[in-house]
């Protein structure tokens, strides 16, 4: 037979997931080590589309000693991401790893800041807590993805090539509190700028770039599942 030719996409989302799971060490080698080994070796087959999950932790709050203030609001990809866990710096280096291969091989590598993932049985389960509850998500940014609407944005980069190096932010497009974004964040987060104007119940871990770079239109707004 033929030899085998490159695939036309590798997608590479396997990690330790949080801390915790195996030392500090460990989890750094390995989800270090794991997303070069898979980029170097896909690049140097010739793939030309590669998707490395990366994670909302990165933007400093959800893993860190003590509660700590976000530097300001909405949650963008050119934020000053400066996590203080090893997680968040092990995602950190799989997007210098995916910035320095792009640059090397000119091939498409796009990381995706991926907010905290709910099923669709999650929504009755866990948002009651969610929503009346809401320091409860502050980690989160009081933002989410489902996982459905995860797999149309894998898709949609996948469609949408010649982009280069990107990071994007996979998350849906609302907050989940009951009141507006601006008054929610001026009477929990008083001290902390918000730097545009923002949309009435838009996501503080924002998906802008993903609406009018890759045209996402979320399927599963979490009011279509729980009514508060």
């Amino acid at each position: 037979g033929h030899a085998e030719t490159a695939p036309d996409v590798v997608i590479h989302f396997a990690a330790y997931a949080r801390n915790m799971l195996v030392p500090d060490n460990e989890c750094f080698k390995g989800n270090v080590t794991a997303t070069y080994n898979i980029i170097e070796a896909a690049s140097k087959l010739g793939v030309k589309k590669i998707l490395v999950a990366s994670s909302e932790t990165t933007y400093g709050v959800c893993f860190s000693e003590g509660k700590t203030d976000y530097h300001s609001f909405p949650l963008e990809e050119d934020y000053d991401v400066d996590p203080m866990d090893t997680y968040a710096l092990s995602k950190l280096c799989g997007e210098r790893t995916a910035r320095t291969f792009a640059r090397r091989y000119g091939n498409d590598i796009y990381t995706l800041r991926i907010g905290n993932v709910i099923e669709p049985h999650e929504y009755e389960r866990d948002f009651p807590k969610h929503v009346n509850e809401p320091e409860t998500r502050r980690r989160n940014a009081w933002s989410y993805i489902d996982a459905r609407d995860l797999g149309q944005i894998c898709d949609l980069c996948i469609q949408k090539s010649g982009l280069g190096f990107q990071i994007f932010n996979a998350t849906n497009d609302t907050i989940t509190t009951k009141e507006p974004t601006a008054e929610f964040l001026k009477k929990y987060e008083p001290n902390t700028p918000i730097t545009r104007e923002m949309g009435e119940f838009e996501g503080p871990l924002s998906n802008r770039k993903i609406r009018e770079v890759l045209g996402f239109k979320e399927e599963h707004d979490w009011r279509k599942y729980y009514k508060p």
